[in-house]
């Protein structure tokens, strides 16, 4: 038999292992309840402040909806977050007129609040889909985005990805609320005929009146 350690020695090897597991529970801790960052503070006050204040509508469009297509009236869709983990986005049905209406007017996306309060989206990002793209998958997917409030709204997908990765690349708060100031017009907009043609200019990548070097 191997002769045992001395007391010193064993002491010295159970302290080093006791302040390693006391290390990395406390790092767990810490990951866990970490201070949010003042993008998830403005998205989680946004969210509620648009819950709270648009909530009759939504009750209102919620019972349209079940009166005129007889199911029911929100849906789920499964989505890829932040670091690919995957989670099940809130909408609103769109069959039927009230649906095509809410469809039209790109509204239909609007239950996703739930989804921002669960720290599951924000606001504004790269839209929500279920593709493995590590470029876009750094942060979380938005409601709204470049894309969504470019003058070209109806992009093809590869042009949308662009306008995603450009916003991974130079977001900052202040582009967050240019963004988010330009959506309710984006979503009153009807779409160009035949927008979707042709290639994206420099130009295309801004927002209106938003410079990356602000």
């Amino acid at each position: 038999m191997p002769a045992p350690l001395p007391a010193h020695l064993t002491a010295h090897l159970t302290a080093r292992r006791t302040a390693r597991r006391t290390a990395a529970l406390a790092a767990a801790v810490a990951k866990r309840f970490r201070r949010p960052s003042a993008k998830r503070v403005c998205d989680t006050i946004a969210a509620l402040t648009l819950l709270a204040a648009a909530a009759v509508p939504l009750l209102l469009t919620a019972a349209a909806l079940t009166a005129t297509t007889r199911t029911a009236p929100l849906t789920r869709r499964q989505a890829l977050g932040r670091a690919g983990r995957p989670y099940r986005r809130w909408l609103f049905t769109t069959t039927g007129p009230a649906g095509e209406w809410l469809r039209a007017h790109r509204l239909q996306g609007v239950p996703q609040l739930l989804n921002v309060l669960a720290g599951e989206m924000s606001l504004v990002g790269p839209c929500p889909g279920t593709r493995q793209d590590p470029a876009r998958l750094a942060v979380r997917p938005g409601m709204t985005g470049l894309w969504q409030v470019s003058a070209r709204s109806d992009l093809p997908w590869e042009e949308m990805a662009l306008l995603d990765l450009h916003y991974v690349e130079h977001h900052w708060l202040g582009m967050d609320l240019a963004i988010l100031a330009q959506t309710p017009r984006a979503a009153l907009r009807t779409p160009r005929p035949g927008a979707a043609k042709g290639g994206l200019s420099d130009t295309d990548h801004r927002v209106h009146n938003y410079s990356a070097a602000l």
